[in-house]
């Protein structure tokens, strides 16, 4: 069997060696389920054999339509110690959505939460309505396989022996721009990450690692920094600020990572004061930038935990950058404006990252390179020849600058990036700008078809509640902090700004919106 510290490294031989040196620690600890990891390898073995008996051999792929969870961990393992490759599918996309990605993933078996099977039985998805693994509360009510009884009668098999370079998991991108394309990523890549940012950020044995962003992405991945220590896991179903409260409260978690919306929701919550969060000693964010007025507004609701930055894509299993936890407190604590702790960090450890600028200069499209890279996209063989070069560069498609000191600074995303009357306009910067207005909750600046300069600045922006902000607001405020041609001169107001799932602001719906603004 191959195994940690053997001829290969997998996520099967993982898991094996962490019951093997851990078996008798915490790995699971839930409001409904308590599990050592002896228990959880006991549980993952013998539901490897439940997916077996659906139908799923090594190398298939299958679906997991599930809130975040014990079973959803379990299921992930599960697909690894089986050999097969586990495609969790975003449960907030419209039917046809999903159907894509069952389709394009060629999907045999889905595993379906309760609160979802009503969704499988969508025109769209009804191909699949005869292959369905349901995990419910309430396994004697259920029409389809039931996991829990399934479980419970099903014997264990023992590990697959997978090759690192071997497709472990399928994670699709957002599909904001178009089709989801599904990312394929190796036992290599995850291991390798996981290794990387647990020794960037100091992941220690004795904490208890609490998944809050949804599992269906890569930010989840995270996780397995800790996962690989034998630390205990706890779970957010479903982010509220009230349920973060209560779980951190009740199962005393040490670690976690959240995205910048969780944050600002967290902290504007009017019983954030009241609540008891000191068991957090290390509190993270990454998926998308934060204004620096929110990033000292968390650092002061967290004052006795390690901030940490980072900066990814799904593509990178998830991490290219990491922001040394003491380093980034420290930062923000002297009142720096500028410098590092606008930065997202340096490489993280065995990543390499340069900046390709067909002019020489110091600002340009960021590539990565390193065993975390993933190894293309499925069914895309010409979207993964432009994504990846023949030295295994990653095109990020995010414009940035590297420093003497190695900190990255992400400027935009390509596509974002505003030329206006021939100048190039980073999006970032304005909206960095337009985030120190009294009065301005969030901000997102886009370009729109303008006669006279091809593009031009339009700011959306969402007030903070009991704000009145106007247009000669705005531009007064960045009169004296920004050059005259990045001002936006158009802009509208909204109540909320649309969102993905990990709380990234959609342009794409924004620039739909707006496009005919002249």
């Amino acid at each position: 069997m191959a195994e940690i510290g053997g001829r290969m490294t997998t996520l099967p031989a993982m898991l094996a060696s962490i019951v093997r040196h851990y078996g008798e620690r915490p790995a699971i600890i839930a409001d409904a389920m308590h599990l050592t990891w002896d228990g959880f390898g006991a549980r993952v073995a013998r539901l490897a054999g439940v997916l077996a008996a659906r139908g799923v051999s090594p190398g298939d792929r299958f679906a997991i339509i599930c809130r975040n969870g014990f079973r959803f961990e379990e299921l992930k393992y599960a697909g690894y110690w089986l050999g097969a490759i586990p495609v969790p599918v975003n449960w907030r996309l419209a039917p046809p959505e999903i159907e894509h990605i069952l389709r394009d993933a060629d999907c045999g078996l889905v595993v379906v939460a309760d609160s979802f099977v009503e969704m499988m039985s969508a025109p769209a998805l009804t191909p699949w309505s005869g292959n369905i693994l349901h995990v419910a509360d309430d396994a004697t009510a259920s029409p389809h396989p039931h996991y829990d009884l399934m479980l419970a009668d099903t014997d264990p098999l023992p590990p697959a022996a997978p090759g690192e370079d071997d497709d472990a998991l399928l994670l699709y991108t957002g599909g904001t721009t178009g089709r989801a394309k599904g990312v394929r990523l190796s036992h290599r890549n995850i291991i390798a990450n996981a290794l990387q940012y647990g020794y960037a950020i100091g992941a220690r044995r004795d904490d208890i690692y609490l998944h809050v962003a949804p599992m269906f992405l890569s930010a989840d991945l995270r996780a397995t920094a800790w996962i690989i220590l034998g630390c205990a896991q706890a779970y957010v179903g479903q982010f509220t600020p009230a349920e973060f409260f209560r779980v951190v409260e009740t199962h005393k978690p040490t670690a976690t990572i959240l995205v910048p919306a969780m944050i600002i929701m967290t902290l504007s919550d009017p019983d954030f004061a009241r609540r008891d969060l000191s068991s957090l000693r290390l509190v993270g964010y990454g998926a998308a930038p934060m204004a620096l007025e929110w990033v000292r507004r968390f650092a002061d609701g967290f004052p006795d935990a390690a901030l940490t930055n980072c900066y990814g894509l799904t593509e990178t299993a998830p991490d290219l950058t990491v922001f040394d936890p003491g380093e980034f407190r420290s930062l923000i604590e002297s009142g720096a404006t500028e410098g590092p702790v606008t930065s997202v960090g340096k490489p993280a450890p065995g990543v390499e990252l340069r900046v390709l600028n067909d002019d020489g200069g110091e600002i340009g499209e960021l590539l990565g390179r390193g065993r975390n890279i993933t190894r293309g996209y499925l069914n895309l063989p010409e979207e993964t020849a432009a994504a990846l070069d023949s030295d295994g560069w990653l095109h990020t498609g995010d414009i940035a600058r590297i420093d003497e000191q190695g900190y990255v600074y992400l400027l935009d995303r390509a596509k974002d990036m505003v030329i206006s009357g021939g100048m190039n306009v980073y999006s970032s910067e304005v909206e960095a700008v337009l985030h120190t207005c009294p009065g301005v909750h969030e901000a997102a600046v886009i370009g729109v078809p303008d006669d006279r300069l091809g593009e031009a600045l339009f700011a959306v922006i969402v007030a903070a509640p009991g704000a009145s902000l106007d247009e000669a607001t705005i531009i007064e405020h960045c009169r004296s902090r920004i050059g005259g041609y990045k001002i936006p001169r158009r802009m509208a107001f909204m109540d909320a700004m649309p969102k993905s799932a990990m709380g990234k602001i959609l342009k794409t719906e924004l620039r739909a919106l707006y496009s005919d603004s002249r």
